[in-house]
């Protein structure tokens, strides 16, 4: 899937790196195309493919798969981080594993995919990306509620229970929020979001993997 050089340069681009550097385009545009392929490729793949569920159960995988946890999860796992373009700032305070940063940018490359491939292909990218996920029964059930997911495994190795303690930084308009989950309180992992349910569920998910690594 050849992907042109300057689309794929801008659907890198955060804007931090944008406003530091005269204010060059950056990725949100394709992030809201992309957003919109996400959507459509996976309720056409969970309709097609799981005739059994009902409207109910369709709904809440869906929003698990193009939530901003699975994302950012889907680019770890390709190393996306360590191509996104971003500002000092944003890079000195680890902006490069944010989770919403991550997600933002998976969205963004599959704006580009449909505007350079058309969208068979973007489609065809979409469902590569996600699969893993659908794939691992146990992953897949820890993405859809990874705090849960966490309080049960914890329960099961005798950890207790977990508990959350959060952050929050930058101005009103744009609050960046970091989470820490401890076990017994001892820090197990942590996760940052866009709001503070987004960090916890993305520390949750870390600390779930963690703890179902170690088994």
């Amino acid at each position: 899937m050849p992907l042109g050089p300057e689309l794929l340069e801008l659907a890198l681009t955060h804007r931090s790196y944008a406003y530091e550097n005269g204010g060059l385009p950056h990725n949100e545009r394709l992030e809201f195309l992309g957003d919109s392929i996400l959507g459509q490729a996976v309720t056409v793949m969970l309709y097609t493919e799981y005739p059994d569920l009902d409207e109910g159960q369709l709904a809440k995988r869906r929003a698990s798969l193009v939530s901003s946890v699975a994302l950012a999860e889907v680019a770890r796992s390709i190393g996306l981080g360590s191509h996104i373009r971003l500002g000092r700032g944003e890079e000195l305070t680890g902006g490069s594993d944010k989770s919403s940063i991550l997600a933002d940018t998976v969205e963004a490359v599959i704006g580009a995919v449909y505007l350079d491939c058309g969208p068979d292909e973007a489609t065809a990218f979409v469902l590569r990306l996600v699969r893993p996920l659908i794939e691992n029964p146990d992953r897949f059930g820890a993405s859809m509620d990874p705090k849960t997911s966490l309080q049960e495994i914890s329960a099961r190795l005798g950890r207790g229970l977990p508990s959350y303690s959060v952050d929050d930084s930058g101005p009103d308009h744009s609050k960046r929020f970091h989470a820490i989950v401890s076990l017994a309180g001892d820090e197990i992992a942590a996760g940052n979001g866009t709001s503070k349910k987004q960090a916890e569920m993305a520390a949750a998910l870390e600390a779930w993997t963690l703890l179902q690594s170690a088994q």
